[in-house]
């Protein structure tokens, strides 16, 4: 496509557009026809309200195109620039009449929106009651992550809804009915998204890659209707419909002319298949038959026959197809998935054997030769430093060991997914080398001698490894050999996942539990909360939750151990008279995390954002806006790994003092999974399951956290990072012994390493015995 990025005045792009047609006036009915596909305008004018006076170019109603210029009518000589309507470019000029007030500009929210841009594909699946929950549910699961958009209509509405799809009930589970109300629906709210829609019955397996393929090579803008191309029983043999149990696509540009006649297409044809309703309707309002094949791309399908087993069709009709048809039950879905993507996965490897040999071929023709070709072929050459300091270590590990851990020690065990790669690539190494050698030679691995790995970030993870074999010829003559192999295991392809938009206006509701033994560290928390969200006025409620053990709650009315919290809640309050904090008591010997969620559940609303703080938290509004971009209502929560300041006897034995002049030292607590960002409404929706498997017995709810309800009851995303802004000072974990193990042990962790770093603990033992000896 051609875009002009011109910012000067309506006389000099006319000059400029006579030149550039000057020089392409052979090809012009070409390139306006086929490349000017929308209005063109300049890329650095604004709108604005109101219409022009002084427009550049003039469309005839002929189609041909009338320059303004007389110097643009002389460079196009005599010949008539001939196309339709839709094909004619149109500059939109920016003028200002000084003698009219200034009007407010307009700008939309998205580029997208301001130029024009629509997605490409919206899917909907046309359901039932009755399989909703089966068959519509495995077409979620094989599908659902390849569509963008993944819309499912069915008639009655249904009591269960299964997760994670978006349904649309209409009322009616009349088939006509059901196809009218979903055809309007589509049109109503996505109209104006989406290029192309493609609708699917649920007893279809829908290779999602080739729909997806096939539209990408079909222009925008046609009006088209194609699918399985079927006759009318007694009808025109011109005139045909789309099979609706092998899937048809239909164009915006087909969908927003059909709107207007689906009233009168319910209401006069009468049909008993939705597919030859529709049909029908498109053919006699419209004039346009379904087609199986329009601009070089061939609709294709197959019929799947009464107990076909999918691992035994061997046809290319069959492995070339879009849509198969009919699936009967889940089981036979889920085969022809796995079949499919056996297919799928064959066909790529081929490609990229036939791109080897390609790239093979035609090194030898490079000023390197043959050996200028990267190893693996295709693969980024390995990455060169360009000083001492860009130098990429390789580190060394055995079988059971390796010799550069993460805490900086010297060796440590070989352990989860360290361990795991490792045995991998041995066993991936041993069976490359059996492919390559069968069938003069077998090998078996006796023991791995050495082994070298390195990250490159232009290639990925290569290893080194010297290996002992036993190699056994055919004759069953066997040798133990030592062989130096070379792995790679390449960088992935970066997917970008679709995420829901949100917003940063959303409120945030902090939640702060507070036990006898954290009241202390309250009054810095109040003084960070003023400073960071109330002074700043950001859309922020804070709720303190305080926990009595029975004994303090028996006399709280003689003696509150919290009366000096609450004295200063009622200070910040006092002095911001439109900011209300409330508080929650709750009485309790073990405060489970999950046991407390639950009652601040229950007393706010579904919609509620929730941010489980801790005492020690400086709460700021860098950390509060992405807790709310990171947490997504039915879609992700947020588990931010906080950064925790060492010891500061430790970490400024040598400094006068560790006030915020210094610069902070510390590490991220991964050992905490006490802070927490996610909507109320997805908690409910995870405590309901576990609800189930529990049958509220206290002694599991005092062993799990919140993190573990999301983990074991919740198919949401659970975002897991490191968070910069959420800082907490240095303090001593009171570790409870009477919650779980898992959560004790971490807690034990937590205040371990959160002392200080093996530099500070090292120099502190080393003058320690200096100290001694002397």
């Amino acid at each position: 496509s051609l875009f002009w990025g011109c910012s000067l005045d309506c006389g000099r792009v006319t000059m400029r557009l006579s030149s550039f047609l000057a020089v392409l006036r052979p090809a012009l009915p070409l390139i306006l026809g086929l490349s000017l596909g929308c209005s063109l305008s300049l890329l650095r004018v604004s709108w604005t309200q109101g219409d022009e006076n002084e427009p550049c170019l003039d469309v005839e109603d002929n189609g041909g195109l009338s320059v303004g210029n007389p110097h643009l009518n002389q460079g196009l000589g005599s010949k008539q620039i001939t196309g339709s309507k839709d094909f004619q470019p149109r500059i939109v000029p920016y003028y200002r009449d000084p003698n009219k007030p200034h009007k407010k500009v307009l700008r939309t929210r998205y580029i997208h929106t301001e130029l024009g841009i629509r997605e490409h594909l919206l899917v909907g699946v046309l359901s039932s009651r009755t399989s909703l929950n089966t068959l519509a549910v495995a077409v979620n699961k094989t599908v659902a992550h390849h569509f963008s958009r993944l819309l499912y209509f069915t008639g009655l509405r249904s009591l269960k809804v299964p997760h994670g799809m978006q349904v649309i009930a209409h009322g009616d589970d009349r088939p006509v009915w059901l196809m009218y109300e979903t055809i309007r629906y589509v049109y109503e709210h996505f109209g104006n998204e989406y290029e192309w829609f493609f609708f699917v019955q649920d007893d279809t397996y829908t290779q999602a890659e080739r729909i997806k393929a096939a539209v990408s090579h079909l222009s925008a803008g046609q009006e088209l209707y194609m699918g399985r191309a079927e006759e009318f029983i007694g009808g025109d043999e011109k005139s045909k419909y789309c099979h609706g149990g092998y899937g048809y696509l239909i164009s915006r540009g087909l969908l927003v002319r059909l709107q207007q006649y689906l009233d009168t297409c319910r209401n006069d044809i009468l049909s008993v298949r939705p597919d030859e309703w529709l049909g029908r309707c498109i053919i006699d309002y419209l004039g346009i038959s379904c087609v199986d094949s329009h601009q070089g791309v061939e609709y294709r399908f197959f019929e799947l026959e009464k107990n076909a087993d999918p691992e035994r069709e061997e046809s290319s009709k069959f492995k070339n197809a879009f849509t198969v048809h009919p699936v009967t039950d889940l089981t036979l879905m889920y085969q022809l998935h796995k079949r499919y993507s056996e297919i799928e996965l064959e066909r790529t490897y081929q490609e990229i054997q036939k791109l080897q040999l390609q790239i093979k071929n035609l090194s030898s023709l490079t000023p390197e030769g043959a050996a200028g070709a990267t190893w693996p072929l295709g693969i980024n050459p390995p990455f060169k430093p360009k000083s001492r300091f860009e130098v990429i270590n390789w580190d060394y590990f055995t079988e059971d060991h390796i010799f550069s851990c993460v805490d900086g020690s010297p060796k440590c065990e070989l352990q989860g997914v360290d361990k795991v790669d490792v045995v991998d690539i041995i066993e991936t190494a041993v069976q490359e080398l059996n492919e390559k050698y069968q069938p003069f030679l077998r090998f078996m691995k006796r023991q791995m001698l050495n082994g070298y790995r390195r990250f490159d970030p232009t290639r990925g993870m290569e290893y080194i490894l010297d290996l002992v074999l036993d190699a056994f010829t055919q004759k069953g003559h066997s040798q133990t050999i030592l062989r130096r192999v070379s792995l790679l295991r390449p960088l992935s392809n970066i997917e970008i996942i679709p995420m829901p938009y949100v917003t940063e206006a959303t409120q945030v509701h902090i939640i702060l539990p507070v036990t006898i033994r954290e009241q202390d560290y309250v009054g810095n928390f109040l003084d960070m909360y003023v400073m960071n969200a109330l002074d700043t006025h950001d859309n922020v409620l804070l709720t303190f939750l305080f926990i009595y053990d029975p004994f303090d709650a028996q006399r709280v009315s003689q003696n509150d151990v919290f009366a000096g919290i609450k004295s200063m809640i009622a200070e910040v309050e006092k002095r911001y008279s439109d900011i209300k904090i409330p508080w929650i008591s709750v009485k309790t010997e073990v405060p489970s995390q999950v046991k407390l969620m639950d009652i601040i559940s229950k007393k706010h609303p579904v919609d509620t954002l929730f941010f489980i703080s801790s005492v020690w938290t400086e709460v700021n509004t860098e950390f509060l806006n992405r807790c709310r971009m990171n947490a997504i209502s039915n879609w992700q929560v947020f588990f931010p790994i906080h950064f925790q300041e060492f010891n500061p006897s430790l970490a400024y034995r040598d400094q006068q003092s560790s006030s915020s002049e210094f610069l902070r030292d510390g590490h991220f607590d991964r050992y905490v999974f006490e802070e927490a960002c996610f909507y109320n409404a997805d908690y409910m929706t995870a405590r309901t399951k576990m609800a189930a498997d529990i049958l509220d017995n206290d002694e599991i709810l005092e062993s799990m956290e919140v993190y573990d309800v999301f983990i074991k009851y919740s198919n949401l995303h659970i975002f897991r990072a490191v968070e910069p802004a959420l800082v907490q000072k240095y303090v001593h974990h009171a570790c409870n012994p009477r919650l779980s193990e898992e959560v004790y042990h971490r807690c034990i962790l937590s205040n371990l390493e959160g002392l200080a770093s093996r530099s500070h603990l090292g120099m502190a033992l080393f003058e320690q015995e200096q100290a001694n000896s002397t």
